[in-house]
């Protein structure tokens, strides 16, 4: 399923989260971010819906099997472009801006280049 900018981004969110809590909610989502909670509430929503995340009773966020790859998918790329930018001397705050820009709209064949490039 093809998931927008935003989403993929609230899907890196969650993950990190999850490394930091044992039980993530919307409410922590919308502290992270600074966003409002119908924001929030709304990305959610549209995540859950298209078989990201699911919800339960208490609120607490999963990922599901499609989800969590997506994720980590996602934060694999900010982190090793984020890596890569430093390294080839932006600054780290710079580098971790743009990361976040580029993760998105990268293709997979820049992005398998750079990865291998940055092993080198």
């Amino acid at each position: 399923m093809q998931i927008h900018e935003s989403g993929e981004m609230y899907l890196e969110t969650i993950l990190l989260l999850k490394n930091e809590k044992s039980a993530v909610r919307s409410v922590d989502i919308v502290e992270k971010l600074g966003y409002s909670k119908s924001s929030v509430s709304r990305a959610v929503n549209v995540l859950r819906d298209n078989g990201f995340i699911t919800i339960d009773s208490d609120g607490r966020i999963e990922f599901t099997a499609e989800g969590e790859v997506k994720a980590v998918n996602t934060y694999e790329r900010h982190k090793i472009l984020s890596e890569y930018l430093t390294r080839i001397g932006v600054d780290q705050a710079v580098a971790e801006l743009d990361a976040c820009r580029i993760e998105h709209v990268i293709s997979e064949e820049t992005f398998e280049a750079i990865k291998k490039h940055g092993k080198k």
